[in-house]
């Protein structure tokens, strides 16, 4: 690779990893604010939420790659351009073509990350995701003990909590059960233990009243108790087995699905097939956003007022294209036997890059003025 092509593609990583590292950040922001909340407000550490970050962010930045290296694409070029490098490349006999070079590479490289991330990294964190999402939604303290909210774990149960100490005390405890349709029963208690115990958990209330109001009759009989004792195991999620969704299996089992994996699933051939088609098409975009921006801007010549139309064309040819993509997956899941439609917009992107560089290419014959002579 000639000393321009490294120079060239070392600027193009460099400015890929800022926008990446930036737009990472930028959703991550936003998507950390909603899970610190749910994970957090229901007794889990933090210790677990840095889990579910880190499982999260597989998918997180096989979305943002494709964007980061489309706009690296389109800074490296403008910059070039208006410093006049590329003007001297091509005034030294480079084609556009042959300037594409080093982009195509960088395509390359960002094309074999999201492989990586979406077919290796991303199903195998979304499964562990899965599973610890699963773990952790049969843990009492998640479902059932959180503090200063009124829970519903049941239809016709709810349950309050003021507050739970660090050693696990719940404080301030409330429980109505209106599950029977002749009477409710509403348990308050100043103190409470979460006891798991052989038949499963149990809820013992201490210095508390348990108040009985008959539906038929409408009396209403308060009972005091020093320590009582509420099986909280029917209001518990049962622990099952997880069965896995199609964005948590390799792409070897989608493209190929074993009957296990057909019941499992619960999905048809065609369905999984079309799951592990897009994996790749969606990989294949990545190169496509390097080689659309640098092959649009490519276009403009030279001017002190910069290439601001053809970024703009840019923008609009990237959005052509992925609506193009929307179209043709709601096509395609309409019917999972066209699933080679979802290669059409990488290679309707790849047709207009490589059209945009030979039109940007193509020799201009000057025009030669013949002048007559008077007799």
């Amino acid at each position: 690779m000639a000393r321009f092509d490294r120079y060239m593609l070392s600027q193009l990583m460099m400015l890929f990893g800022f926008f990446a590292l930036v737009l990472v950040l930028i959703y991550w922001i936003n998507r950390a604010v909603v899970l610190f909340d749910d994970l957090i407000s229901n007794g889990q550490t933090a210790l677990v939420f840095l889990e579910f970050t880190l499982l999260a962010l597989p998918v997180l930045i096989r979305i943002v790659l494709p964007i980061a290296a489309f706009a690296a694409s389109l800074y490296v070029t403008n910059r070039l351009t208006s410093d006049s490098e590329l003007t001297v490349m091509r005034a030294c006999g480079a084609s556009p073509m042959r300037l594409a070079r080093p982009v195509i590479a960088f395509g390359l490289i960002v094309t074999a990350m999201v492989m990586i991330l979406t077919n290796i990294l991303a199903p195998a964190a979304a499964h562990r995701l899965a599973l610890r999402q699963g773990q952790i939604a049969e843990t009492a303290t998640a479902s059932l003990l959180q503090e200063g909210r009124f829970v519903t774990p049941a239809e016709g149960v709810t349950l309050y909590i003021r507050d739970v100490t660090p050693e696990g005390e719940l404080l301030g405890l409330l429980i109505s059960d209106a599950r029977s349709a002749r009477e409710t029963m509403t348990y308050t208690a100043g103190r409470a233990y979460l006891v798991r115990t052989e038949a499963g958990p149990q809820l013992v209330m201490l210095d508390g009243a348990a108040q009985r109001l008959s539906s038929g009759t409408g009396r209403l009989s308060v009972t005091a108790f020093e320590e009582l004792a509420y099986d909280l195991g029917p209001l518990l999620p049962t622990a099952s087995t997880h069965e896995r969704r199609p964005r948590e299996l390799a792409t070897r089992d989608l493209l190929f699905p074993s009957a296990a994996i057909l019941a499992e699933t619960g999905r048809d051939k065609g369905q999984l097939v079309l799951e592990g088609h897009e994996r790749f098409a969606e990989a294949a975009l990545a190169l496509v956003t390097a080689i659309l921006g640098f092959s649009t801007l490519m276009t403009g010549g030279f001017s002190r007022f910069g290439i601001w139309r053809q970024i703009i064309a840019a923008l609009l040819l990237i959005a052509l294209v992925k609506g193009l993509e929307s179209t043709v997956a709601g096509a395609v899941r309409a019917d999972p036997a066209r699933w080679a439609l979802v290669y059409l917009p990488a290679a309707t992107g790849l047709v207009i890059a490589t059209a945009q560089l030979a039109w940007a290419g193509r020799r201009r014959r000057p025009r030669l003025a013949l002048k007559g002579t008077a007799a």
